[in-house]
């Protein structure tokens, strides 16, 4: 008898445990060889005074498997709860999102009949970092973090994810004309690894312009990589694109662990009546089983729903009087998607996953030598909550601050500059950002700027932040004001 894989296995919320039972039933019936732990996440965690909606001995099963089926959660609003999803993906080192979306026409109604395409995502960086602040009475933050090592991780999984799966072409969506550093080195490490796959076809395009053929041309894209927001966005747009999210499923891979859930949420509105669609949790477990390597158990659950799917027995999600037979709840379609085990489709394309070479989610990352870089201090950004006057009256003011070695260069309210030669239709918040730079190519240290810092608070202004800014071999590591 084969060996089992341990994998760790959490019902979730809502609908979360009418689908895992379907799934587990399918996975059952097919024969994949697992031992599966069960674990307690989600609302009921949450309300018992946890706010990660996990408990300790969970992270112990977790890391024992390194396996994670999860279904949909509910996350309590209010009260600081944290995205135990994201909690989860961060805490695992799980950087890599993986959804696939494809058409299945023409038995599911969509208005785009070719479409297949596989979107991957960063899923550690970006504003998911969840680094937020309220810094005055009207402005509140969020830092989007992006690194350079985060960025070759991601990218150069999506290559190697061509690679394996004969995918002919990676595009980039990024937004460097207007966040040039962030997305900037996004786009710039994106090219620097592409040099590594001359086979591969290679895109890069603006986020907008790039959602808006996304949404209009989809069979124009293959494999699409990009930031978390970006792809988080647009994978949901994607899978609805196909005729419903309920379809899609999705793949974590870390280095460790990997964890594999549908793309949807819990959808509590429906919870109970059993008319969900478990295909997406379906789906995502045909990517376990690929990751474990029981590939034949997944060939056989995909080409049984495909069959399924064309032979018009639909969950109400996708129904459609035009291209459906049946309209059935979550258990009768799990029962019909078991009878159909075995079969294949016969206009869909059938999958075959027996020639997946066993390595396919785990990357042998490359991390590129960093450039040993010269980096000068070469100012400091400080930010005031004030509420006092006019641009120029704070300009005023901090002129009197200047230090020997450090100057007031200008002044700018959300991102604007408005001061010096402001311009008075510009609307302006309790928050501003004053930039000093340092006076004729002096050297400075940390030391100037608490001189700076003390002037400033000893004139009764308050400071909320300081952002050191630096050159790096002489080129600017920090963005200009809009009008400077």
């Amino acid at each position: 008898m084969a060996t089992k894989t341990p994998i760790t296995v959490a019902y979730g919320d809502g609908i979360g445990p009418e689908i895992m039972e379907a799934t587990l039933n399918v996975l059952e019936a097919a024969n994949a060889q697992l031992d599966i732990e069960v674990i307690e996440i989600g609302e009921k965690v949450y309300l018992s005074g946890n706010s990660a909606g996990i408990a300790h001995e969970s992270w112990e099963s977790l890391l024992k498997t390194k396996v994670f089926l999860k279904a949909p959660i509910t996350t309590p609003q209010g009260g600081g709860y944290k995205s135990l999803n994201v909690t989860t993906r961060k805490t695992l080192g799980l950087y890599a999102n993986i959804r696939p979306c494809l058409s299945y026409h023409p038995f599911i109604k969509t208005k785009h009949p070719v479409m297949d395409l596989v979107i991957v995502r960063e899923n550690e960086e970006d504003l998911y970092a969840g680094i937020e602040h309220r810094q005055t009475k009207d402005v509140y933050q969020c830092l989007k973090l992006i690194s350079r090592p985060g960025s070759e991780k991601i990218i150069r999984y999506a290559f190697e994810y061509a690679v394996t799966n004969n995918r002919r072409k990676v595009t980039c969506l990024i937004k460097d004309n207007i966040m040039k550093l962030t997305d900037g080195i996004f786009h710039k490490v994106f090219h620097e690894i592409g040099e590594d796959y001359p086979d591969i076809e290679k895109v890069s395009m603006i986020v907008d312009i790039g959602a808006a053929r996304l949404a209009t041309t989809p069979e124009d894209f293959d494999v699409i990589v990009m930031e978390n927001l970006y792809g988080d966005i647009l994978s949901d747009v994607a899978a609805q694109m196909t005729g419903s999210v309920g379809l899609a499923g999705s793949a974590n891979i870390g280095e460790q662990c990997a964890m594999f859930e549908a793309i949807h949420g819990s959808a509590p509105q429906i919870a109970g009546k059993y008319i969900a669609n478990p295909s997406g949790l379906i789906k995502a477990s045909v990517l376990m089983l690929n990751h474990i390597g029981q590939f034949e158990v997944a060939t056989k659950i995909e080409n049984a729903l495909l069959k399924l799917i064309e032979d018009g027995i639909h969950t109400p999600d996708i129904f459609n009087e035009e291209v459906s037979r049946l309209k059935v709840g979550t258990r009768q379609f799990t029962e019909e998607l078991i009878d159909r085990l075995g079969e294949k489709p016969g206009s869909l394309r059938a999958v075959n996953y027996t020639h997946v070479p066993k390595k396919l989610a785990k990357v042998n990352y490359i991390q590129r030598e960093t450039i040993d870089e010269k980096k000068e201090l070469a100012g400091v950004d400080i930010f005031l909550d004030w509420n006092s006057g006019t641009a120029n009256d704070l300009g005023n003011e901090l002129k009197k601050l200047n230090t020997a070695k450090l100057s007031l260069l200008m002044i700018s309210n959300r991102g604007v500059k408005v001061y010096p030669d402001g311009l008075p239709q510009t609307f302006c918040t309790d928050h501003w950002r004053c930039r000093f730079k340092k006076v004729n190519d002096v050297s400075i240290s940390n030391s100037d700027i608490i001189e700076l810092l003390s002037n400033v608070n000893n004139a009764g202004l308050e400071f909320i932040k300081t952002e050191h800014l630096y050159d790096f071999n002489g080129e600017p590591g920090y963005s200009l004001a809009q009008g400077e």
